[in-house]
């Protein structure tokens, strides 16, 4: 199996474009987070680590909100 992409979405945020991609290839399922900004920087989520990754993040973002009051 090649790689697809099952599905994308693009946020800009500044002056950084995000770029969410679901993919797909023969191991599996996976988001990768693309940053783009003069460069090119990218992490890659398996699909089994999706949950525990939103967790974190919901995490973050409370701390963050708490500390902004």
């Amino acid at each position: 199996m090649e790689r697809r992409n099952l599905s994308s979405k693009t946020i800009r945020i500044e002056n950084k474009k995000f770029h969410f991609d679901l993919m797909e290839n023969h191991r599996g399922k996976y988001l990768r987070i693309t940053e783009r900004s003069g460069g090119k920087s990218s992490i890659v989520i398996p699909e089994s680590g999706l949950e525990d990754f939103r967790e974190a993040f919901i995490t973050f973002l409370e701390e963050f909100k708490s500390r902004e009051t």
